[in-house]
Formats: structure tokens, sequence, C-alpha cells
């Protein structure tokens, strides 16, 4: 894709909050774009306070670098009011998407929320009207080419700048040190079925008010064809007796929230 469209005034970033997405931001910082339209970061309720922190700390460094904020955006309700993912399974008596196999849980928590902000904002709607789309940057890493499977429809044209800088997660790590920005945390629910067993335990012993919430969510969801947050396993039984098993068998990209973390 031509360079000249990375310095359309109406590029929107998707920002996952993890390594590659930073390294995306800080690379784009250092000269590779103009200042996007909008930076996105659509929030499930589920993330670690690390997470949250770091976003906080990377809007900062955007602003005095001439870019905008952060702006977080979150799914809503049809009565308009806010509900997390983690509220909506408890609500549901179910658990996240992905531990049935689907993967719903990123589209309508990640994907949705941003596409509903364009969807309202002012300047997405005019560039639409005058019969432009709107670009969105996407922070896959240069081995995840597999993964960049949309380039246009009729409202969006998607980019991946890593990719066409050939930045792989090192290059990544690299331009967020220049940037003087803390190394980000692996970015995902705190209750994603498709964390490891090694960083459940590791939840409990950081976090464990937070796998508490996540054991609650396993304990009211009712289940049939899993058993639990593991999928094969359930969070609370590994909890109670760990085995030597120190990874999960899992997909290698497990669902749209990754951002480069494996």
């Amino acid at each position: 894709m031509a360079n000249e469209i990375y310095n359309d005034p109406l590029c929107v970033v998707a920002y996952g909050g993890g390594t590659d997405s930073t390294g995306m931001l800080c690379g784009m910082v250092e000269g590779k774009f103009a200042p996007p339209h909008a930076i996105l970061f659509a929030d499930t309720g589920g993330e670690k306070p690390g997470t949250y922190t770091l976003v906080a700390t990377v809007s900062d460094y955007l602003v005095a670098n001439g870019y905008p904020p952060v702006t977080v955006v979150r799914r809503s309700r049809r009565d308009g009011k806010w509900e997390s993912l983690e509220d909506n399974c408890l609500r549901l008596n179910m658990l996240p998407s992905v531990a049935y196999g689907y993967k719903t849980c990123s589209q309508k928590y990640k994907i949705e929320p941003q596409d509903k902000w364009c969807n309202n904002d002012a300047v997405c709607k005019s560039t639409w009207k005058s019969g432009a789309k709107v670009v969105k940057l996407i922070g896959y890493g240069y081995g995840e080419v597999h993964r960049a499977r949309f380039y246009e429809d009729r409202k969006y044209v998607w980019t991946y700048p890593l990719i066409d800088w050939k930045w792989r997660r090192e290059d990544c790590i690299a331009a967020i040190h220049r940037a003087g920005l803390p190394y980000p945390i692996k970015s995902a629910c705190f209750f994603c079925p498709h964390t490891r067993k090694d960083e459940i335990l590791s939840l409990g012993m950081t976090y464990p008010d937070l796998l508490g919430r996540a054991l609650t969510m396993e304990s009211k969801a009712k289940l049939t064809t899993i058993k639990g947050l593991g999928r094969r396993f359930s969070w609370a039984d590994f909890i109670r007796q760990p085995d030597s098993d120190a990874l999960v068998d899992v997909d290698e990209l497990p669902c749209g929230c990754f951002d480069g973390d494996r």
C-alpha cells in the first residue's frame, strides 16, 4: 500500500495495550506516521491493573509528542449502560465465548465498540459521506502476516504498519525502550480461558482478588460441554491441586485480543 495513505488525517489506531501495538505507536511517534485522527483502546472491563496503568502512561506520552490521547471505548447495552464482559458472563451464567470454541468476545468487546465510536464521530461520518474511507491501523507483528486477512471494505482500509516495517517483537521492545515507556504486561482479560496454567498461579499470587472473581464466574456458569475456564479443566480444580503441566494447550493465536505476547 502506498505510504501516502499513512499520512491521511483519518487514520484511526486500534490500540490493544500490549507489546506490539505499543511498539507500533512508538514507531509512529518516531516519524513513521503523522498523528492519526484517533487512538482507540477497547476496554472489556477485565484487563489487569498494569494494562490500565500502561494505557494512561502511553496516552500521556502521545500527547507530549503532539499525538491525540488514547480514547477508551466500551461496549454498552441497548439501554445505553456499560456492561463489562465479566458482568455479562455473570448475568448470563456463562463463560467468555472463547471457552466454548468461539471468538465473539473479542468481536463484541474489542472491535464493535471501536466501530461504534467511529460511526458516531463527525469527522469519520463526513469522510464516508464524501466517498472516502477511514484507515484503520492494526498492530500485528511481522511474524503474524497470516492474521492480516482484511484489507478493505466499504468503510475502512485496514493497514498493518508493523508488517510493512518488518518489525518483530524485539523491534517493538526496542522502540518502547527508546521511548522510555514501561514494558507492557500481557494484555488479556484476567479470566481469559486461554490463560496458561503458570499464569493462573501467578494471577493468584499477584492479584488474588482477580483470581477470586474468575473462580466466581466459573462457579456460576452453567456448563455441559466443557469443564470450566480451562475448557478441559476447571480453574478451581487446578488451584486446589496444581499439576506438573506448565502450559495449557492453546491455539497459537487464541483470540482477537492477542497483542504479541507469545
